[in-house]
């Protein structure tokens, strides 16, 4: 309900009672720093919102040219690290970006071993050059191989051994059965995986079975399907595979850029 205004009530002012709130608005420089507020925030979010499209644009770039380098099926995932990109992108080269690749293929081998999945940490990627190359300063990188993969590539049948460090091996033939063996993995020069230290742990080796492992695991199986300067540093078993841990400096990824080294 209305009520009368007391006396000492604003002029022109509509009177609610004693709980009434009058509103004004903000004066003149308050209303200045408000709009400076709100203009800086917008340079800011317009920023970030042109930094990350910057990103996005690298990451597509990478990405094309890993995988015009390396014939992958599908795109590898990249993410650039850092913030903000444009001024990495300025100078021409990408602090640090995250890589990863699956299915590389191996080709133009006797024994093809492909790359189940390779993740990758590139440093000092640079930006300039062709679209369908990327140099790196320096990378860190682990190929997953599958025992899968790497049972199509031996022709024996591969899996995790009794003993971290090793694989088992087991080949078979008609009339002599199967037997299975134990290696231990280890990294070979020329970007190899060796095979080493074999012991029978079931089964009789016969010599049809032991002229069928010997041919498997006698001989390092190279992995040629990696960026040129990546140099096999490590091999590790687990439970699904071998992890190849590489190291390299000055990589590039380029077509028919694969490791013969």
């Amino acid at each position: 309900m209305y009520q009368p205004q007391p006396d000492d009530a604003p002029v022109g002012e509509t009177y609610y009672g004693d709980a009434a709130v009058y509103a004004s608005p903000p004066a003149p420089g308050r209303r200045r720093l408000i709009i400076v507020a709100a203009s800086v925030v917008a340079l800011l979010v317009g920023g970030v919102v042109v930094d990350r499209i910057a990103a996005a644009q690298a990451e597509s770039r990478t990405a094309k040219a890993f995988q015009d380098g390396m014939g992958t099926a599908d795109r590898p995932s990249v993410h650039v690290r850092g913030f903000p990109v444009l001024t990495q992108l300025a100078k021409g080269s990408l602090r640090h970006v995250d890589l990863t690749a699956h299915d590389i293929p191996a080709n133009g081998s006797a024994r093809p071993l492909p790359v189940t999945r390779l993740t990758v940490g590139l440093d000092g990627l640079k930006t300039s050059g062709g679209a369908d190359e990327a140099h790196a300063r320096s990378v860190d990188a682990t190929a997953f191989l599958s025992y899968d993969d790497l049972s199509t590539a031996l022709g024996v049948q591969v899996s995790q051994g009794d003993e971290p460090g090793r694989i088992s091996a087991t080949a078979g033939v008609p009339l002599a059965g199967d037997v299975t063996v134990s290696a231990a993995v280890s990294a070979a020069t020329g970007n190899r995986i060796a095979f080493t230290d074999v012991r029978t742990v079931r089964g009789e080796l016969l010599p049809p079975l032991k002229a069928l492992l010997d041919k498997a695991l006698q001989l390092p199986i190279p992995l040629e399907n990696v960026p040129q300067g990546l140099h096999l540093r490590s091999v590790t078993t687990t439970r699904d595979g071998v992890d190849a841990d590489f190291t390299g400096r000055s990589v590039t990824y380029r077509p028919d850029a694969s490791s013969t080294t």
